[in-house]
């Protein structure tokens, strides 16, 4: 037990739900759903969902330098305005960001899908690379994210760059976590972001996974572990969090949001798409396991919660294997729709925040419960009050990928 130990020092976001944590808790607790009809897809034949998450119109490019925003689609401008505002949160000085001692560990589902679009129309339909920019690859690189971010802050330590979708942000975190206790680094920048394209909703329309029966009042979907819950709504976001090491932050007089307790990453080898309960409950296992506490030390887990029929489901089923009806669950993506890379990292600093406060918020749209999903202690209607001292997060993607990270008090 005297490995290094872990801290959040910085937090900053980019929601459909508002641009700060606190905008976005205060977004939550009023019940608030920022899903929107999206009248632009209207044209794109056998596009079945219409509604979506986007983030407000005050996220503008011109808050950062040009120098940098030249090579960056959309994802990664939203990752590096989230990076501005968690590294201004943190209190660090800009020399020690700037130096090897710190890293980054970022990560995204792919680079900017809008940007990629742009190329591949004009090599394929003009067969023409005439005017062609030199910076249009670094928008949509895979690594585009975690890249910008470490230029913009130039930053000299490991850069870690995690595309699994829907799990990017949240291994964005934990990789971050692991470099620090590894002694790899001792300030890390880490989080997730993702841009919207109808080609997102797209992939998974395709594969009968989106909510179509709410196109005309988005507002009522999507809806978590909810017994008329048809589908995943995509969204759009950024998320990103300042690690430390403890000794480090505490040199400088930094305030410290959470500690970072432990981190649990699996695959369930079994299938691309669908969701495995032993899986996630092996992810969730290793991460009680590393942070050194029991399933009983849990006070509150945010689920992932997608909406989808069997992922529901089987998160349910992993989740009361492990901690039955005791710990109270809720999960935010009823009122921004499913951020996919950046939800691991959006989601942490929800939770953060509700551990911060004593107030975990209500699953928004859940009102009968699947039968499927009983067995949990759901948290419905209204935000419940209660002292939270240790806290988790779950996310799952397409791979079989699984984490789950655990945060404790201060």
């Amino acid at each position: 037990m005297n490995r290094r130990r872990v801290v959040v020092t910085g937090m900053g976001l980019r929601s459909p739900l508002g641009s700060s944590p606190d905008a976005m808790m205060a977004a939550l607790l009023a019940g608030k759903s920022a899903i929107v009809r999206m009248p632009d897809w209207d044209h794109i034949e056998n596009l079945r969902t219409g509604v979506a998450g986007l983030c407000p119109e005050e996220v503008e490019a011109e808050e950062l330098p040009r120098k940098f925003r030249r090579s960056m689609g959309r994802v990664a401008l939203l990752a590096a305005l989230a990076t501005r505002d968690a590294v201004a949160d943190s209190g660090l000085d800009p020399s020690r960001v700037a130096s090897d001692a710190c890293g980054v560990s970022y990560g995204s589902t792919a680079g900017s899908s809008s940007a990629l679009e742009g190329f591949l129309r004009q090599v394929f339909d003009q067969q023409s690379l005439l005017g062609m920019q030199s910076s249009t690859y670094l928008k949509f690189m895979s690594h585009t994210c975690a890249a910008n971010v470490a230029l913009m802050f130039g930053t000299k330590g490991p850069l870690i760059a995690s595309c699994t979708a829907c799990t990017s942000g949240s291994q964005g975190v934990g990789f971050g976590y692991e470099a620090i206790v590894l002694g790899r680094s001792e300030i890390m920048l880490c989080g997730g972001a993702e841009e919207m394209h109808f080609m997102d909703a797209g992939i998974f329309d395709i594969m009968r996974a989106t909510s179509t029966r709410y196109n005309d009042e988005p507002e009522k979907t999507p809806r978590p572990f909810d017994a008329s819950r048809d589908g995943l709504v995509v969204g759009e976001g950024a998320g990103s969090l300042v690690l430390e090491e403890f000794e480090h932050a505490r040199a400088r007089g930094a305030r410290i949001h959470a500690e970072v307790l432990g981190y649990g990453t699996n695959c369930n080898g079994v299938h691309l798409t669908n969701s495995c309960p032993e899986g996630i409950e092996g992810a969730i296992r290793r991460a009680l396991k590393d942070a050194g506490v029991r399933p009983s030390d849990v006070d509150y887990i945010n689920a992932h919660a997608t909406a989808t029929d069997t992922g529901d489901v089987a998160e349910a089923q992993a989740t009361r294997g492990i901690f039955g009806d005791r710990v109270p669950i809720s999960g935010i993506k009823g009122g921004m729709g499913h951020t996919l890379g950046a939800s691991g990292a959006i989601e942490s600093i929800i939770t953060i925040g509700m551990m911060q406060r004593g107030l975990a918020v209500p699953t928004l749209n859940l009102e009968q419960v699947d039968p499927r999903c009983e067995g949990l202690d759901h948290i419905q209607g209204q935000a419940r009050t209660f002292n939270m001292d240790v806290v988790m997060n779950n996310n799952f993607a397409f791979g079989g990928v699984n984490t789950s990270l655990i945060f404790g008090r201060a």
